[in-house]
């Protein structure tokens, strides 16, 4: 048990996965407030867009008579 122990709080491995874990939220939490930043830009223009669609009228081309 002694040595389960030592080798347990001498083990350097878990030192990675926590700077894993601490990298991922640092990266989560950026990327969450570039979006919160840009959230209401990206709205209003997907609302423009969904309006032009709406409204679009296609381009009535005349008869040919062949």
């Amino acid at each position: 048990m002694y040595q389960w122990v030592r080798k347990f709080i001498f083990s350097d491995d878990g030192a990675v996965t926590a700077d894993f874990v601490v990298v991922t939220a640092a990266i989560v939490g950026l990327g969450l407030a570039v979006m919160m930043t840009f959230a209401d830009g990206f709205l209003d223009t997907t609302e423009n867009v969904n309006t032009r669609v709406e409204n679009y009228a296609p381009p009535t081309f005349p008869d040919r008579a062949d």
